[in-house]
């Protein structure tokens, strides 16, 4: 475990339920290399139950993988920005419908407030995709945020093109690095790559 404070980052879920434990895993790592992160949660990963998981034992995981409490009420992530509390936020994975809250400019669910906190204050996006509908209705919302300042894309591509020829997911493994490029204002080439 790296003892090296390397920052503080708000690291937001959104209800792709399937990807939450590769991006938990990814908090892990975070952590490992020395990151304090604040858990936050989209309403839905915060209230529903699924088949991979009930949303209490999630937050539950992200709270003992942070050592934080979760955020995930508008008036929880409101003051992420104004008080300098994060140097960024990752959302890890961020959904097709939270892809266009963001791309709308809407701020009514506590991932995407976390994010306007933030972006006010000039602090990045790290936005890690995970859609069925990427090469679909998503795509122009993923196109819109990537013309926008401050908002990076960890790399993503084709998770499953035979069976689900318009989904995207990020490479959840180049999360960090895309964490630190994103902080030099650089974007990892988010190239479309097929897993």
């Amino acid at each position: 475990m790296n003892t090296q404070h390397r920052g503080r980052a708000a690291f937001a879920v959104c209800g792709s339920f399937c990807t939450l434990g590769a991006a938990a895993a990814q908090a892990e790592q975070l952590v490992r290399q020395g990151w304090e992160l604040l858990p936050v949660m989209s309403f839905a990963a915060s209230r529903l139950d699924t088949r991979f998981g009930r949303a209490s034992e999630w937050k539950e995981r992200l709270e003992q993988l942070t050592g934080h409490p979760v955020l995930d009420s508008l008036q929880a992530v409101e003051p992420l920005g104004p008080k300098h509390l994060a140097e960024a936020l990752v959302i890890a994975p961020c959904t097709g419908t939270t892809l266009a809250r963001l791309a709308a400019g809407l701020s009514d669910t506590p991932v995407t407030l976390a994010a306007k906190s933030l972006l006010r204050v000039g602090c990045p996006v790290v936005v890690a995709v995970s859609t069925n509908d990427g090469l679909g209705a998503s795509g122009e919302n993923i196109a819109r945020l990537r013309q926008r300042k401050h908002y990076y894309f960890v790399p993503y591509g084709q998770d499953d093109p035979v069976e689900k020829p318009q989904s995207l997911k990020a490479d959840l493994s180049l999360l960090p690095a895309a964490l630190e490029a994103a902080l030099q204002g650089r974007q990892l080439q988010p190239m479309l790559r097929m897993f």
